[in-house]
């Protein structure tokens, strides 16, 4: 890759041609995730889901590729935040519920 290409991909977060996935992403990925799930999941489990449905998005994300199963449980506490997934203390340990 040229030295020009490097630092359009290091300025826009782009990798061949297609945005470089980021921790929001999680977010959404995590709501569909439950979804599927029929609005709830175990944490294995909707990481399971993920990996399945965005594998590449996750290879080619640079350094989220090496935290996104940390980054996910980041993304659990954002949207508890939000008002979208169900307070720890209303769900079984280690499942996320949508409300």
């Amino acid at each position: 890759m040229s030295a020009a290409a490097l630092a359009r991909q290091a300025v826009f977060g782009l990798r061949g041609g297609s945005r470089i996935a980021t921790k929001d992403d999680l977010k959404e990925w995590l709501i569909e995730a439950l979804r599927r799930g029929g609005g709830r999941a175990t944490v294995v489990e909707a990481c399971r889901d993920i990996w399945g449905h965005h594998e590449a998005d996750l290879r080619s994300s640079g350094t989220l590729f090496f935290t996104w199963q940390y980054d996910v449980r980041w993304a659990a506490h954002a949207l508890r935040r939000d008002g979208l997934v169900r307070p720890v203390d209303e769900s079984p340990r280690g499942v996320w519920e949508l409300i």
